[in-house]
């Protein structure tokens, strides 16, 4: 460890220059030799007796939140990021009190860089647990530190703020609803960045679509993402002490160190206990984007894997229920294209090509508007190539691909690793796995498909999907909750005034 202990104070950048960084700043990466410069003074808060920001200690008050506010940056080789992310805290309107970043299996300058900077480098000790365990660690030695009003936030390495984002989460901590659950986090509505190659565009135009879905459903949050997310410390105490007495599945600390996707996890044992979760439209970040198809691969298994192991450990419960059936819907999209193409392949080899309905043309029509409305805002080429439509049919094909991997991976027990811990051995057993498992998918979907012809229902079923398809396109096309009649009051972004994240 660098020190031994964490004292309270918070960063400030010293001139104009330096705050316009992050992700509306004038660059995107810095020299090493830039990023290990000094960056940032020390500036002592003034805090009152019970831990809250004193009056004319910063120019607005609002901005004040609702304690002490601690940020974890958990880091492993991050050395090329580190010192952008570190500059975006800094620029926050509502700078945080403490930032650490957690050093795990270094063997690059991110320490370095970021002590240059003015955050607390702390070295994980003898951590086999990744990000999870790391993260545990320090918490261990941080929360009986803090007292019940602070708040901790917890962001990746390769994550730029908002300068309005701790500002605006702190907010929806302050002002929780006394006839609504109490919210254990507040997430982030994340775009990403750079946008270079089809690739990074197509992971950016879903980024779009789902902060417009997030705002239609006024900031209900299924998952808080790690990319940036802001825990009241009572609330991750609560977790802690669920998982020590039983009450929770898995885990003994606050992050489950067996889950592939610990935010998610997270989030739900959140909601077992009791807890919402938001994202609120002032929350914005700017995260990296994978490269490369063979990253975006690994990625996109490891969250789909994760969600299932979750869901797996928690089991069908008032709060896991809508999860699985969103799973189930998945799925369901899954299978759907093999069955279609094999009753269309049916009927095209015995009777002919059925041709294409001009009716049928135009409800699907509704479906591709849809897709094509809620990319707009992410920029004219996010607009062009959601308007082409084939590159992103074949990348929800090859997501398809990922889904099916994932339940195959499941259904046959196999050990779930972090993809640099992948021996040779173990992918070429995996590779034999995988293809005898997709076989067996497949041909399962093909049977269904001409058992569904010999009943005669199989053009039904695919026009009772296409309808409902194009009904959900619908609702949200019209950006309507589809609860939205039920609820007595709106939660989140519409009782606080904020703005969706386009017209910031």
């Amino acid at each position: 460890m660098r020190r031994p202990g964490f004292s309270l104070s918070t960063w400030a950048p010293r001139n104009a220059e330096e705050s316009l960084v992050g992700l509306f700043g004038p660059t995107r990466r810095q020299s090493r030799k830039e990023a290990r410069g000094p960056a940032f003074v020390r500036r002592p808060r003034n805090l009152t007796r019970e831990g809250r920001t004193k009056p004319g200690h910063i120019s607005d008050l609002r901005h004040a939140g609702p304690g002490r506010i601690v940020v974890l940056v958990p880091a492993h080789n991050e050395e090329a990021l580190i010192g952008e992310t570190l500059e975006s805290l800094a620029a926050q309107t509502r700078p945080p009190d403490e930032i650490i970043v957690v050093a795990d299996r270094c063997t690059d300058l991110t320490a370095e860089i970021s002590a240059a900077h003015g955050a607390e480098a702390v070295e994980t000790v003898g951590n086999t647990q990744d990000k999870a365990g790391a993260l545990n660690q320090v918490l261990a030695r941080l929360l009986p530190l803090l007292s019940e009003d602070d708040a901790v936030m917890v962001m990746d390495a390769d994550t730029s703020l908002s300068p309005e984002f701790i500002a605006g989460a702190g907010r929806r901590l302050r002002h929780q609803e006394p006839d609504q659950a109490p919210i254990g986090g507040v997430g982030a509505i994340f775009f990403g960045y750079p946008l270079r190659g089809l690739v990074c565009h197509l992971q950016n135009n879903e980024y779009v679509r789902y902060a417009r879905e997030l705002h239609r459903r006024h900031g209900r949050a299924d998952v808080l993402t790690g990319t940036a997310s802001l825990y009241p410390v009572h609330a991750l105490r609560q977790v802690h002490e669920a998982r020590a007495h039983g009450s929770l599945p898995r885990g003994r600390e606050v992050y489950d160190v067996e889950s592939l996707t610990e935010d998610n996890e997270l989030t739900l044992a959140l909601k077992h206990l009791g807890y919402r979760c938001v994202s609120p439209c002032a929350c914005i970040v700017g995260t990296e984007l994978m490269p490369t198809w063979s990253r975006l691969y690994y990625q996109r298994l490891r969250w789909q894997r994760g969600a299932l192991d979750n869901l797996k450990a928690y089991g069908i419960t008032r709060v896991t229920l809508p999860y699985v059936c969103r799973q189930l819907l998945t799925y369901l999209s899954v299978a759907f294209v093999p069955f279609f193409l094999t009753v269309l392949l049916y009927y095209t080899v015995s009777k002919g090509f059925p041709g294409w309905p001009w009716f049928w043309l135009a409800i699907t029509s509704v479906a591709a508007f849809e897709r094509i409305w809620a990319a707009k805002r992410g920029g004219w080429k996010a607009l062009v190539l959601a308007a082409a439509i084939v590159p992103e049919v074949l990348f929800d094909q090859f997501l398809n691909v990922i889904y099916a991997k994932a339940l195959i991976d499941i259904l046959t027990g196999t050990g779930a690793t972090w993809e640099r811990t992948r021996s040779r051995g173990r992918r070429l057993r995996e590779a034999i796995t995988t293809a005898v498992g997709f076989t067996l998918l497949l041909a399962s979907v093909v049977g269904l498909a001409f058992a569904c012809i010999a009943l005669g229902i199989a053009w039904t079923l695919i026009a009772l999907f296409v309808l409902c398809g194009v009904a959900a396109a619908a609702v949200r096309l019209s950006r309507l909750h589809p609860l939205g009649l039920l609820l007595s009051l709106p939660s989140g972004e519409q009782m606080h005034g904020e703005i969706p994240p386009w017209r910031q």
